[in-house]
């Protein structure tokens, strides 16, 4: 009797197999950002910022960063917001241009347009005669995190603090988000001189949720377009 012919072995997985499947969800090598998506970025990035804004606002609530202390401002003073954040700004400009480049800063000086200048469209086509103010608050908050997400993705930013908070995670690793979180304390603290405690209490919860997208989403390794 002929002895059994051995099992024929296992076919190695072809490598583009493998590739395939993984394709699937990310492509090996990530493509650059082109020019129309960056325009397209910034425009969905600042109409998503200035919206939440916009709720903010409209809740007489604060948050954090420069656009925080222009609502603070706003409060105090009855001056536009639109304008309150383009001129608090002006002096982190210099700052971006020193530490990001010129092509960051390009980038970041017209989100702030964008962000002044959505705000305004929003104050004529976006009229909130009624708004519960923990809706406001929180939604608002959400808002502007997934906007300056999508800004920070296409290498842009709503400038002040925000600048401050990418240059110091580059230069240290430390994420820009807690960074935020850290000024945004001091903000919001202020804003106990301005608006009532209860308001206070909604924006600092607000502002956590803001950072807690920024923290748990812009980090290096965690997005791979360039």
């Amino acid at each position: 009797m002929s002895s059994p012919e051995p099992d024929p072995e296992p076919e190695p997985e072809s490598e583009s197999g493998s590739e395939a499947s993984s394709s699937l969800v990310f492509e090996e090598r990530a493509a650059p950002h082109t020019l129309a998506d960056d325009v397209l970025g910034i425009l969905t990035g600042t109409f998503a910022a200035s919206l939440g804004l916009h709720l903010l606002n409209a809740s007489e609530a604060v948050t954090g960063g420069t656009a925080g202390l222009s609502l603070l401002l706003g409060y105090a003073t009855g001056w536009p917001f639109w304008v309150l954040f383009a001129v608090i700004n002006i002096p982190f400009a210099v700052l971006a241009v020193w530490k990001k480049g010129w092509n960051f800063t390009i980038r970041t000086v017209i989100s702030i347009a964008l962000v002044s200048g959505f705000s305004v469209l929003h104050e004529q086509y976006f009229v909130i005669a009624e708004l519960q103010p923990l809706y406001g608050t929180l939604a608002g908050n959400l808002l502007a995190g997934i906007g300056m997400l999508i800004l920070f993705r296409h290498r842009s930013s709503v400038g002040g603090i925000h600048v401050v908070g990418l240059v110091i995670q580059e230069r240290t690793g430390f994420r820009a988000g807690w960074t935020l979180m850290m000024f945004d304390v001091v903000i919001i603290l202020l804003a106990l001189l301005v608006v009532p405690w209860p308001n206070v209490l909604m924006s600092a919860a607000g502002a956590v949720l803001l950072n807690l997208v920024l923290a748990l989403n812009h980090r290096p390794g965690r997005y791979i377009g360039r």
